[in-house]
C-alpha cells in the first residue's frame, strides 16, 4: 500500500482505519504495536505521520463474515462548545472523561462524534491530542491544508501551548523548568505508561515543561484527612508535546497532579474520590498559534470548568 498525496501527514493509526473498512480498531493497533506493519521495510508507530510516497507492507487481514453481516457501531451526534471557528478550522472546549478519538478498546471520541453531529462538513480531522482525561481547548481542522499548516506548526515547537495543573505539596518556585528526556513503553496488558529516562538512552525523547506557580490552594470543603493539605495551582508551558509528559515530569518531580489514575498519590485520589472528586485536575488552558491561512497571531482560552472551579477560584487572563 504506497501512501497517496491527499494522505500525507496523517497519522498512521488514522490511515489504516480509513483504509481498512470493516477492521476493528483494537485489531489495527494491535498489528502496529506487534510490528506487523511496516513503512519502507522499517518498524512504525501508531502516532507517525505517513508521508507521500511511503510503502506501507499491511499483514494479511481477514474480516469474518460475522463482522460483514454485523453494522458497526455508529458513534451518536454531539456537539461541544465551540470557543473559536472559521472556514479553516475550529477550537472546541474537550470534557474531561472523553477521548478524542476511537480505538484501543474505545468505540468512539470526539472526531467520531463531531463528524456525525455535521455531517455536511467535508473534513474534519483532529490537529493535535489531548488525553482522555484532560479538559481543554482541542484544534479540528475544516481543510487538507489548514490540517497540515497547523500540524506543522505544532512540530516545529511556534505554538505555545499551556495548561493548568493542581499539584499536591507546594511547588517549590525557584522550580521553573523541566527537561527530562521520556521513554514510553507498555504494560503486561498492553496498557500504555511513560517515566523519565536518562539521555543516553536509545529511545528516549526530549520533553521540556516550563512551570509557574499561581497560587496555593487548602483543602477541598469537607475534607477530613488525618494530615493537612497543601495544594499548588500551576501554569505548565510545554516545549514539546510528549504523550503524558506534564503528568510524568510534575509527578517525577514529587508532586503529582490532583486525581491523576496513572501516576498520582493514589490515596489521596481516594479520599477525594469519597468527596465527590473524580476526575484529574488537568485542563488545556491557553493556546497561542499563527492562522494558518492568514498568518496572524491568534489566542484561544477557555476557563476551568465548573467542576474545577469548585476548588479553586479560576485563573484571571493576563
Amino acid at each position: 500500500m504506497t501512501v497517496d498525496e491527499e494522505s500525507a501527514g496523517q497519522r498512521l493509526d488514522n490511515f489504516l482505519i480509513r483504509q481498512l473498512k470493516g477492521v476493528p480498531k483494537t485489531h489495527i493497533y494491535r498489528i502496529i504495536r506487534s510490528g506487523e506493519v511496516r513503512r519502507n521495510k522499517g518498524r512504525v508507530g501508531a502516532q507517525d505521520r505517513v508521508q507521500a510516497g511511503d510503502v506501507l507492507r499491511i499483514p494479511p487481514i481477514r474480516v469474518s463474515e460475522r463482522c460483514e453481516v454485523q453494522p458497526a457501531h455508529t458513534a451518536p451526534a454531539r456537539d461541544f462548545p465551540v470557543v473559536y471557528e472559521d472556514d479553516a478550522f475550529l477550537a472546541i472546549n474537550k470534557p474531561a472523561g472523553v477521548a478524542v478519538h476511537g480505538g484501543s478498546g474505545i468505540s468512539f471520541g470526539v472526531i467520531e462524534q463531531l463528524r456525525q453531529a455535521r455531517p455536511q462538513a467535508r473534513l474534519l480531522e483532529l490537529v493535535h491530542r489531548l488525553d482522555r482525561e484532560t479538559s481543554g481547548l482541542l484544534l479540528i481542522a475544516k481543510k487538507r491544508s489548514a490540517l497540515k499548516a497547523l500540524q506543522d506548526q505544532f512540530r516545529a515547537r511556534e505554538t505555545g501551548k499551556t495548561y493548568l495543573a493542581l499539584v499536591r505539596g507546594e511547588w517549590p518556585a525557584r522550580l521553573k523548568v523541566l527537561d527530562q528526556p521520556l521513554h514510553k513503553f507498555l504494560l503486561a496488558d498492553g496498557e500504555r505508561r511513560v517515566r523519565v529516562t536518562q539521555p543516553d538512552d536509545p529511545d528516549a525523547m526530549r520533553a521540556l515543561s516550563l512551570v509557574k506557580v499561581l497560587k496555593r490552594v487548602p483543602a477541598p470543603p469537607g475534607w477530613v484527612g488525618g494530615d493537612s493539605l497543601t495544594c499548588s495551582l500551576l501554569e505548565v508551558t510545554i516545549k514539546t508535546g510528549r504523550t503524558h509528559q506534564i503528568r510524568v515530569h510534575l509527578a517525577h518531580a514529587g508532586y503529582p497532579i490532583v486525581g491523576d489514575e496513572k501516576y498520582g498519590d493514589f490515596e489521596l485520589n481516594r479520599q477525594l474520590d469519597r468527596l465527590g472528586f473524580r476526575r484529574m485536575f488537568l485542563h488545556a488552558w491557553r493556546l497561542r498559534l499563527m492562522h494558518p491561512v492568514s498568518g496572524e497571531p491568534i489566542e484561544l482560552q477557555v476557563e476551568l470548568p465548573a467542576e474545577l472551579q469548585s476548588w479553586t477560584k479560576p485563573v484571571d487572563r493576563d
